[in-house]
């Protein structure tokens, strides 16, 4: 009869570890098919689809992080253009600095209206001035945020007289607003926005 019992108390033990394991042996396969799963999801989310002349087309979508140089460098070159880049024409200045104060806060405003105050635009406009800008060079400091940077930028002024060209040198930080919009599609803002020099370099006579 004790044997009988015995027997039964090993068989319960037997069944007990078999559970055991059973339950363990589903949580674990659980665990790994979540783990495709997240993964699977996650690779989707990076994949993004752009069409092209008609034409879907697959591309991969990469972290902000990665391509954060980049990202920057491009905000700020596309400020300075924006700013820089002038007609002899009252509105299209108009347009140009307005398209560059998106990317910018009011730092940028109190330079334009300093330069439209001391007259810069006006002599523009009535020497028939034409100026354009390269950005030459920036220099990033991406050890914290508001990244803070340096702008190296050459200045062509071009009037029937002849070219002259500006060395440029701008200083500021951006911040990383994370809102993206038509008027700012990179989702930074410059901050304390100066120019440190701005003067003629050379002058090309017109033959």
């Amino acid at each position: 009869m004790f044997t009988h019992f015995k027997n039964i108390d090993s068989a319960f033990k037997y069944i007990r570890v078999f559970c055991i394991c059973f339950i363990a042996g589903n949580v674990l396969i659980a665990a790994f098919a979540s783990l495709l799963c997240y993964r699977s999801v996650d690779e989707a989310q990076q994949r993004v689809y752009i069409l092209h002349n008609g034409k879907e087309l697959s591309a991969l979508a990469s972290d902000r992080k990665t391509n954060l140089p980049v990202v920057l460098r491009d905000h700020i070159k596309t400020f300075h253009e924006d700013f820089f880049n002038l007609s002899p024409d009252d509105k299209a200045i108009q347009a140009n600095v307005t398209k560059a104060l998106y990317l910018a806060d009011e730092s940028a405003k109190k330079q334009y209206d300093n330069l439209r105050e001391s007259g810069y635009y006006n002599n523009l406009i009535a020497a028939n001035i034409s100026q354009a800008i390269r950005v030459d060079s920036t220099k990033l400091e991406l050890e914290s945020q508001p990244y803070g940077f340096t702008c190296y930028a050459t200045e062509k002024l071009i009037r029937s007289s002849g070219t002259t060209l500006r060395k440029l040198v701008t200083r500021g930080v951006v911040e990383d607003i994370r809102e993206q919009s038509d008027n700012n599609p990179h989702g930074f803002l410059i901050r304390r926005w100066e120019i440190l020099e701005n003067g003629d370099e050379t002058v090309k006579a017109t033959p």
